[in-house]
């Protein structure tokens, strides 16, 4: 079956499984959002933060995994960008791992007996993860739009060409706009959760609130991210692999890739929908809409930087040493054997919605992390 695909076939393929578990993991960032808002939520008492740490850590464990399939299958699939990004700007690469990492170590050990850091601590690195890795994940991301500075030679080794390996990205406003935007929408998305998942008054009115707060503050953001992408030039590659520039690149993208385009206002406008039916409703179910929103938007932003001959990361250094889908993927070979594998994704998928449902049968309450017997993190 896929070995009678063409090698562009096979790249176009995979580049909507890449899209596909990046939007997965932008709506599964719910849990850092969620992180970030335990303080708020709480103000103080311990039995609602434990019932906030409890939900969201029942879940944690799903966008770690997400995040590495995402990680793995650029990786596997599109081998010399993880080479030139991972291998170049590693200093952003390297502070979003580490921010990661001390999420799984606070849930780990937030409630150990002897905890010499006290729990405190690890909600601070909770908090951590949810703000700073977040953003530095969304300024990451951005760089597929606005570029990088490297290079690569005959050999396809890659050379970064500034000492801050990925951390000048940090002083791009277009960059940072996207990395604010992405801090508030998992916020949003927390708070939903949060109304969904756990059955307490206080933690939703609280949650209701925060979301009024936070939505004008991600338009803000999230617009201004979008004027900048529509009105920028964009780098485009020919049939012979050219690279050049083209003024309103991922505007013509949208608009010669209607069905993106359509997947794109769709999820904004789920997204805006939840909110809305969330606040003026007190509709409790919401986080499913939203989060299929985001799915739906952030997958439709990787497909247009991806598709249409446009060069998904490219180099502000060197025009010619920029990657598109069709000069940084694996061989056919080896992009046909791994899409046998992907048909097992799927099942995953079902597995984990699951899991999921089989979690949330009951929602968590006062009582049960007042329970001694019941488990906490």
């Amino acid at each position: 079956m896929f070995e009678n695909l063409t090698l562009l076939q096979l790249q176009q393929y995979w580049w909507i499984i890449i899209s596909l578990l990046g939007g997965l993991f932008g709506f599964i960032m719910f849990v850092q959002g969620g992180q970030t808002l335990i303080g708020r939520l709480s103000k103080g008492d311990e039995v609602l933060k434990t019932m906030l740490i409890n939900s969201l850590g029942r879940k944690w464990e799903l966008g770690f995994t997400t995040l590495v399939l995402f990680g793995g299958a650029l990786f596997a699939a599109f081998p010399l960008f993880y080479s030139t990004s991972f291998g170049g700007a590693y200093w952003v690469w390297i502070a979003i791992l580490f921010c990661f990492i001390i999420q799984a170590v606070s849930y780990e050990y937030r409630k150990k007996a002897n905890n010499f850091l006290g729990q405190k601590v690890y909600e601070g690195f909770l908090f951590i993860n949810g703000s700073l890795g977040v953003i530095l994940l969304g300024v990451a991301i951005a760089t597929f739009f606005s570029g990088s500075n490297f290079s690569i030679d005959e050999h396809n080794f890659s050379h970064w060409q500034t000492p801050f390996r990925g951390l000048e990205a940090l002083g791009s406003l277009f960059n940072l706009s996207l990395g604010f935007a992405l801090f508030f929408l998992v916020r949003i998305s927390g708070a939903l959760y949060f109304i969904n998942n756990i059955n307490n008054k206080t933690i939703r009115q609280r949650a209701v609130k925060g979301i009024k707060i936070d939505m004008p503050i991600f338009l803000v953001f999230f617009l201004a991210f979008l004027f900048q992408l529509f009105t920028k030039s964009g780098f485009v590659y020919d049939s012979t692999g050219i690279v050049y520039m083209q003024e309103y690149k991922y505007l013509i993208n949208f608009i010669e890739m209607p069905i993106v385009f359509a997947m794109f206002v769709i999820g904004v406008l789920m997204v805006v929908i939840a909110v809305f039916m969330t606040i003026h409703f007190e509709k409790t179910c919401c986080i499913k809409t939203g989060g299929v929103g985001i799915v739906l938007t952030v997958m439709a932003l990787f497909l247009n930087v991806g598709f249409n001959n446009t060069s998904y990361y490219p180099s502000l250094f060197d025009l010619q040493s920029s990657l598109t889908i069709q000069n940084s993927s694996g061989s056919h070979y080896t992009l046909t054997t791994m899409s046998y594998v992907s048909l097992l994704v799927p099942f995953v998928l079902a597995y984990i919605i699951y899991v999921w449902y089989q979690m949330d049968k009951v929602k968590i309450t006062k009582e049960e992390m007042e329970d001694p017997h019941s488990h906490n993190y």
